[in-house]
C-alpha cells in the first residue's frame, strides 16, 4: 500500500504543483522514501528542488507562483525549519501568493509503539507545544494531518483555500508515524477541489462606479497589485481610454498599467511630497491596493469621492487600516472591470468631456516622461541609479522578467524601466528583504525560455543568502542576471530616521550604524558559490559593457551573472 507521504505527493501533483522546494530533516524519512519510490517507478510527482536554506526555498516558491500563477510547495524541517523560513513568510502573506508549506513534527511516540517512533536525541529538542502557532498569524489555513487515511483530502483542501481569493500561503504538519503509515491511493478528481470562483460586483455597484467615473472632472484610479492577473491590465486600459481616466500606482508589485500609455501618471512610494494628480482628483477608484497613499504626506483631495474594489477590502490582517471610502466592494478586479466595460458598451458617455480628460492626462504624461529622460545620465564620474536603470532597459527585451528589490530605488527602477507588458515586473509584495535571489530561481523554473533580471540593493542582496541562491542557480540550471545597486549601506533606515528627526543628532552624525564599509565583494560570493560571472563596476563608461557581458554569460554560457555596481555612497 501507499503511505501518507505518497498521498501528499500525489495530491500536490494532481493539484498542478510543479515544484517542491525542499529542505529535508529527520522528520521526513517516509517522504524521502516516497519520492525515491516515485522516481523509481515513474509515478508523477512535483520536481524536487533541494534548497540549503529555507528562506530561499519559500522565496523561490513565491517567484515561481508569481510568474506561473500556480501554487508551489515547500518542505521544511519541524520547528527549526519553520522558523528559518524567516521573513519570506511575511512576503507571501502580504503578497497573497498561494504557497503550500509542509513541515514534519517530532515523532509522537518514544518506546517504538509505532513505526517511525523517536530514535534520535533531537526528537525531544524539536518537540514544541504549538509548532503551528509559529505561522498561524501569517497563513490562511493551518492544520495537522493526524491520520494517513485523509492526508490527500487535507492537502487538497489546503490548496483550494490557498488558491481562493484572497489567495495566500497554507501550512500543514504531520508526525513521522503518520507520514510512515500505510493508506490507499489519494487519487481523485482535482476538479472537485477547485478554488472558489471570482466574486463580481453587485449590479447596482457597476452603474454607480461607471457613472461616477464618467461624470468626474479629474477621475483617477490607484492600484498596486491589479497586474497579478495579467488579463485585468487590458481591461483597465480599456476602461481608462474610453473615459479618459488617469492611473497611478502606489507601491506597485506588478505591471498594473502600460507605462507607455498616455494615461499613466506614475508611481509613488515613500516620497515626502503630495502627488499632484491625487490632490486634484474629484473621483478616486482604489482597486487592488493595500496602501493607496500615505496620508501624513500624500492624500487625495479632501472633497474627492473615494470608491474601493478589492478581493480583501477590509484587510483584517492589518490591525489599523482605513481609507475613508464612500463605498467598498469585495470583488475580483478583472470581473469588476469587465462588468463596467460591458455596461459602458451600451451607455451614453460625454465624448467631449472624455476627450478633455485624455488630453489633460496626456500632457501630464509627456511632462513626466521628459523629466525622467533628463535624469538618465551619470553625475560626473558617479553612476546614478537612473542611469544604471536606463542602461538595463536598453539591454533587455519586452519579455524579460524583472524582479525589483531596489528598496530606496523601487521607484527609480519602475520609472526608468517603464515596463508595459503584464507579467514582466514583480516585487516581493511585502517588506522582508532577501526575496530577489530565490525568486529569480523560481521565476526561471516557471519560465525557462525567458531572461530573468534581478535588481537589488546591496542590503537586500546580503539578506537573500547569496551562497545558497547561486549554488542552486548552477545546480538547477536557472541562470539570471543580478544587478546590485551598491551604495555601501542601508539607506532606508537613514531616510526613516531623517524623516522623523530631520535636525536631530543622527542628521549630524558621521556613523549611525547603517553603513557597510568596507563592503563585501558581492559578485565574488556568487562566483565562489555557483561559478557565476562576476564583475565590479565603478565607472559610468563601464556599465553598458558589463551588462552586455553579464547577459551573454546568462544567455549563451548558461550561468548566473552578478554585477556589483557602485553608486554614490549613502
Amino acid at each position: 500500500m501507499d503511505t501518507a507521504s505518497t498521498a501528499i505527493l500525489e495530491a500536490l501533483s494532481g493539484a498542478g504543483v510543479s515544484c517542491l522546494f525542499a529542505n529535508f530533516g529527520s522528520d521526513h524519512p517516509a517522504l524521502v522514501e516516497a519520492i525515491a519510490a516515485a522516481q523509481a517507478t515513474g509515478r508523477e510527482i512535483p520536481r524536487v528542488v533541494t534548497c540549503p536554506h529555507e528562506m530561499v526555498a519559500l522565496s523561490a516558491a513565491q517567484g515561481h507562483a508569481q510568474v506561473s500563477g500556480e501554487a508551489q510547495a515547500v518542505v521544511v524541517h519541524v520547528d527549526c525549519g519553520t522558523q528559518s523560513l524567516a521573513g519570506a513568510v511575511h512576503n507571501v502573506a502580504r503578497a497573497r501568493v498561494p504557497v503550500f508549506i509542509f513541515a514534519g513534527l517530532s515523532p509522537a511516540t518514544q518506546e517504538g509503539e509505532l513505526f517511525g517512533s523517536r530514535n534520535e536525541f533531537i526528537h525531544w529538542l524539536q518537540d514544541v507545544p504549538d509548532q503551528r502557532g509559529i505561522l498561524r498569524q501569517y497563513v490562511k489555513y493551518e492544520n495537522e494531518i493526524r491520520a494517513a487515511a485523509n492526508a490527500g483530502q487535507i492537502v487538497r483542501r489546503s490548496l483550494q483555500i490557498a488558491g481562493s481569493d484572497p489567495r495566500g500561503p497554507v501550512y500543514l504538519v504531520a508526525a513521522r508515524e503518520v507520514l510512515c503509515a500505510e493508506t490507499a491511493s489519494a487519487a481523485g478528481d482535482p476538479a472537485a477541489w477547485r478554488p472558489v470562483a471570482p466574486a463580481p460586483l453587485p449590479g447596482e455597484a457597476v452603474v454607480e462606479l461607471a457613472e461616477a467615473l464618467a461624470g468626474a472632472h479629474r477621475p483617477i484610479i490607484v492600484t498596486s497589485y491589479l497586474g497579478r492577473n495579467k488579463d485585468a491590465v487590458g481591461e483597465l486600459a480599456k476602461l481608462c481610454d474610453r473615459l479618459g481616466i488617469g492611473v497611478l500606482e502606489s507601491a506597485p508589485g506588478y505591471v498594473n498599467f502600460p507605462h507607455h500609455d498616455r494615461l499613466y501618471q506614475g508611481n509613488y512610494w515613500n516620497q515626502p511630497v503630495r502627488n499632484a494628480e491625487l490632490a486634484e482628483a474629484d473621483v478616486v477608484l482604489v482597486i487592488d491596493s493595500d496602501i493607496p497613499w500615505v496620508p501624513t504626506v500624500n492624500r487625495p483631495n479632501e472633497k474627492a469621492a473615494i470608491f474601493h474594489i478589492d478581493v480583501d477590502p477590509l484587510k483584517p490582517s492589518m490591525p489599523l487600516w482605513y481609507i475613508g471610502a464612500r463605498a467598498t466592494f469585495a470583488a475580483d478586479s478583472l470581473t469588476a472591470l469587465r462588468q463596467m466595460n460591458a455596461w459602458l458598451d451600451t451607455a451614453t458617455v460625454d465624448g467631449n468631456a472624455a476627450d478633455a480628460r485624455r488630453a489633460h492626462y496626456a500632457r501630464r504624461h509627456a511632462d513626466r516622461s521628459a523629466r525622467l529622460a533628463a535624469a538618465e545620465k551619470p553625475d560626473g564620474d558617479a553612476i546614478t541609479p537612473e542611469y544604471l536603470t536606463a542602461c538595463v532597459r536598453a539591454t533587455i527585451d519586452d519579455e524579460t522578467i524583472v524582479l525589483n528589490e531596489g528598496i530606496t530605488n523601487y521607484h527609480t527602477i519602475f520609472d526608468h524601466l517603464a515596463r508595459s507588458r503584464p507579467g514582466t515586473m514583480f516585487t516581493s509584495g511585502g517588506s522582508s528583504l532577501g526575496w530577489n535571489g530565490g525568486a529569480a530561481i523560481g521565476a526561471k523554473l516557471a519560465a525557462p525560455e525567458r531572461t530573468v533580471v534581478s535588481m537589488t540593493g546591496d542590503g537586500s542582496y546580503m539578506f537573500s543568502v547569496p551562497s545558497t541562491v547561486h549554488w542552486m542557480a548552477r545546480r538547477y540550471a536557472t541562470p539570471f542576471l543580478q544587478v546590485v545597486f551598491n551604495n555601501r549601506g542601508w539607506k532606508a533606515p537613514k531616510y526613516s530616521t531623517l524623516a522623523v528627526h530631520p535636525d536631530g543628532h543622527a542628521s549630524r552624525a558621521g556613523d549611525i550604524g547603517v553603513s557597510f564599509d568596507p563592503p563585501p565583494d558581492y559578485s565574488a560570493i556568487a562566483a565562489a558559490a555557483g561559478g557565476a560571472f562576476a564583475r565590479k563596476v565603478e565607472r559610468p563608461e563601464d556599465v553598458e559593457g558589463a551588462l552586455a557581458a553579464g547577459l551573454r554569460a546568462v544567455r549563451e554560457e548558461g550561468r548566473a551573472a552578478v554585477l556589483d555596481v557602485w553608486l554614490p555612497h549613502l
